[in-house]
């Protein structure tokens, strides 16, 4: 006991077994935690390594990769081909890389050509983004449907026959929202690219598109200015077009058609009637329009435009449909180098008429 009158506190008990084994635990706790992290940091550096590894075999620098994903196919279907086509070796890495990027839900179909030792990530890419074989193809101005058919069905992988009977019905107008009757005059001549197989509905969405990308608004304004209706002047153009081998005289055509539909008088268009007579002819004989007399088409025998385009009128034909020259022409003759003399009276007419004969032969 103290004798300086502090109170006394008992002796102080010392547990050293207990102090060990706390410290013990202590370190086996942080022994066991550092193992945990160090093998947790050893897995994710192999799974790295491995989702970043290659899955794709060595392929010829010279043989790209040609494959084809149908309509409709699975991503397992599409893995199952790939490593068909040895395009890649490990599928269930594949697998995984594209169901952790969301990818494997976006497959797209069609044909693809892979640049030869593409990695796994630019194949799925390509897969996913439509990377498609594509060919260009072009429609030139003033092509009718049969014309345009056997270029179609390329294009779609279908039949040119079918491709024409199936797009000459006269009520498609009202799916595709054109004016009509039927398709002709509304498949814009352009240039397109197409994927192969694309379909033959495909390949007309892409034209009819173009047709409505023409319709300004400021186009629109030109319409209504000339009093024609949209059919009205799609069928006008087609008409200019199949008459004018030159951009520069489409409007004074132009203007002689406005001049003639102003007064009442038969436009008397030689395309018309070919038209009418199922194509284009050499000559065309009295014997022959004779024969489509009572046509729809035949300008000749019936006044006003023709009830439908007649033709694939492009830009410049509908332009100058809506923009004619100012002029009086009532007639125009084609020379043989397919410029036009133009006349106000058919006394006028008929003298140049007389006149490219004498130059140049009967035949013109």
């Amino acid at each position: 006991m103290p004798t300086d009158g502090t109170p006394s506190q008992g002796p102080r008990s010392r547990d050293p077994a207990g102090a060990e084994t706390a410290r013990g635990w202590d370190r086996t706790t942080v022994r066991r935690a550092g193992a945990l992290a160090f093998a947790v940091l050893i897995a994710a550096v192999l799974l790295r390594s491995t989702l970043l590894a290659p899955t794709t075999p060595p392929h010829s620098a010279d043989s790209p990769v040609v494959f084809h994903v149908p309509a409709g196919a699975t991503f397992r279907d599409v893995v199952d081909t790939l490593v068909h086509r040895r395009i890649i070796e490990r599928p269930l890495l594949f697998r995984m890389r594209a169901r952790l990027s969301g990818r494997d839900r976006s497959i797209k179909a069609g044909t693809y050509h892979l640049p030869a030792g593409a990695r796994s990530r630019e194949v799925l890419r390509t897969l996913t983004e439509g990377r498609v074989v594509s060919e260009s193809m072009t429609f030139p101005e003033g092509m009718t449907i049969r014309a345009m058919a056997g270029r179609i069905a390329e294009a779609a992988g279908a039949d040119s026959a079918a491709v024409a009977r199936d797009l000459s019905g006269t009520n498609l107008h009202s799916r595709w929202a054109v004016p009509g009757p039927g398709l002709e005059g509304y498949l814009f001549p352009d240039t397109y690219r197409f994927a192969e197989g694309v379909g033959v509905d495909a390949v007309v969405d892409a034209m009819v598109a173009r047709y409505h990308r023409y319709w300004t608004p400021e186009r629109r304004e030109r319409l209504a200015a000339t009093g024609l209706a949209e059919q009205e002047a799609v069928t006008l153009a087609s008409i200019i077009q199949s008459e004018a081998r030159r951009v520069d005289e489409m409007p004074i055509i132009s203007s002689v058609y406005h001049n003639r539909l102003r007064i009442g008088m038969p436009l008397q268009a030689d395309p018309t009637v070919l038209y009418a007579l199922g194509g284009y002819r050499p000559r065309l004989l009295y014997s022959a329009m004779d024969s489509v007399a009572d046509h729809p088409y035949n300008t000749y025998t019936r006044a006003g435009l023709p009830p439908g385009p007649i033709s694939a009128p492009g830009t410049a034909a509908l332009d100058a449909a809506l923009v004619p020259a100012d002029t009086n022409y009532l007639y125009f003759v084609a020379k043989p180098d397919g410029t036009h003399v133009f006349t106000q009276s058919l006394r006028e007419h008929n003298a140049a008429r007389a006149r490219i004969r004498r130059e140049f032969g009967p035949a013109s």
